[in-house]
């Protein structure tokens, strides 16, 4: 039986903060009392934020990264990010013996520039965000009712730069609009982000330097021709060792 997590928050004191991190642990008891090992789909926006994630969700559940980020720019870094993900994922199923899988979509940055149109000078974690974290864990809701999935989730909230109580807020939306089961998490709770950083220096991750998104990366003064010119020189030295092999 999965846990409904709209009943544990009707449970809850009027106006008591809601702890995800607690309301995640509710739902893990339910599924051990269970014996019940669910089917997770989490999107993921890079390697370095599935790390802790994967190596906490995986003691209790089927895991399915899904790599849905068309606010990422420029297309080698997405492509680098991309890559960078499924080497992680590979070589977590080797270390750990788990099967987590993975499913990218493609490249498609008009979906995100239609997304925040009109939002394009917002700060870094206003409305230009919010519109962003929408549209990705709208489109996790779909996948994982395609794959049929028990829940659909996001990696985002191990970040400390992330408002995990707005992501957690907008997956709570999303659930009723594709009658789906949201989960709930704070990752970088109990030492998960620190744990995550931890993780990529033993797998060797690169971690970026910015979310992704052209209008946060000018606002930071990131050098995009520099990020480019990093994340193509590492797609061709990643393509030459593959024909090496």
């Amino acid at each position: 039986m999965q846990p409904d997590l709209m009943e544990m928050l009707k449970e809850m004191k009027p106006n008591q903060k809601i702890n995800y991190d607690k309301l995640l642990q509710k739902m893990i008891e339910t599924w051990q009392s269970e014996n019940f090992r669910p089917l997770i789909l989490l999107h993921s926006c890079c390697a370095p934020c599935s790390t802790y994630t994967l190596e906490y969700l995986t003691k209790h559940a089927e895991v399915v990264i899904y790599f849905a980020n068309a606010n990422i720019h420029p297309r080698a870094e997405f492509e680098r990010r991309k890559l960078v993900q499924e080497t992680f994922i590979r070589d977590f199923n080797e270390k750990t013996g788990q099967k987590v899988g993975f499913i990218s979509e493609k490249y498609e940055p008009q979906k995100f520039l239609c997304a925040v149109k009109g939002l394009e000078d917002e700060p870094e974690g206003g409305l230009r965000c919010s519109a962003c974290f929408n549209m990705r864990l709208d489109q996790a809701a779909n996948k994982a009712r395609e794959i049929g999935a028990d829940y659909f989730g996001s990696a985002l909230t191990i970040s400390p730069h992330k408002n995990s109580e707005l992501i957690n807020h907008i997956g709570l939306e999303v659930q009723a609009l594709y009658d789906m089961h949201y989960l709930p998490s704070d990752f970088k709770k109990k030492g998960g982000y620190r744990r995550s950083v931890e993780m990529c220096q033993e797998y060797d991750i690169y971690r970026q330097c910015y979310c992704g998104c052209v209008f946060s990366a000018k606002q930071q003064g990131i050098d995009l021709k520099k990020v480019n010119q990093e994340a193509q020189a590492h797609l061709a030295e990643r393509l030459a060792g593959v024909k090496e092999e």
